[in-house]
């Protein structure tokens, strides 16, 4: 299913149906600040599970992000302190992931193998709206291209031409970007960045 969802007349009640699609185990395709990408509910591990099988990694193994729609919550789900705290709400929403040691809190897919997590803010309606709608953060990971030219999928239609056997929705809210977020490292108390995107830090 395709659906379409733009900023300038945003149909609020659809909110309701994605989150819908991911109480049930569905996967979403969606667009963010930066790339679009792939997601479920994080409490459902057999969604989880679908979306590494679609990548071709495991769950277990796998760097996959995490959405909140804001910060409040996120002492929920990863262990962060008063300096980096204060970093990241100079930055966020934005086209950061934050890579924080993990909470106890987390599903077990996420901390079986893993001590840390990425923590997206993005700044885009959609995500943002999901989230809010869900109730709880939603597992994230990019959507990329076979091309060896062009890193990642920006087309919508192509994307749901290519995905609409493998999830259960593809939201289209135009064309996404083809540059992805940067990475901050804050694992050990202080900050690095491991890769550049399109976020500039606001220190």
């Amino acid at each position: 299913m395709l659906l379409k969802l733009y900023p300038d007349n945003p149909n609020y009640k659809e909110f309701r149906k994605i989150a819908e699609i991911l109480r049930d185990g569905g996967v979403i395709i969606y667009p963010t600040d930066t790339v679009y990408a792939i997601g479920c509910d994080i409490n459902n591990n057999k969604a989880i599970q679908k979306i590494a099988k679609l990548k071709g990694v495991s769950a277990e193994k796998a760097n996959f992000s995490i959405i909140c729609n804001n910060l409040s919550n996120l002492s929920e789900y990863a262990k962060v302190d008063n300096g980096i705290f204060k970093m990241m709400k100079k930055n966020l929403p934005g086209a950061f992931t934050f890579i924080l040691p993990a909470s106890s809190n987390l599903p077990k897919l996420f901390k079986s193998k893993k001590k840390n997590v990425g923590i997206r803010v993005p700044d885009h309606f959609i995500p943002l709206g999901i989230v809010e709608e869900l109730g709880n953060p939603i597992m994230t990971t990019s959507i990329h291209d076979p091309d060896d030219v062009v890193e990642y999928t920006t087309d919508p239609e192509l994307i749901h031409e290519k995905y609409q056997k493998d999830v259960d929705l593809v939201i289209d809210g135009s064309f996404g970007r083809n540059v992805a977020s940067t990475i901050i490292d804050c694992t050990n108390g202080e900050f690095e960045v491991v890769r550049e995107g399109i976020g500039e830090l606001i220190l």
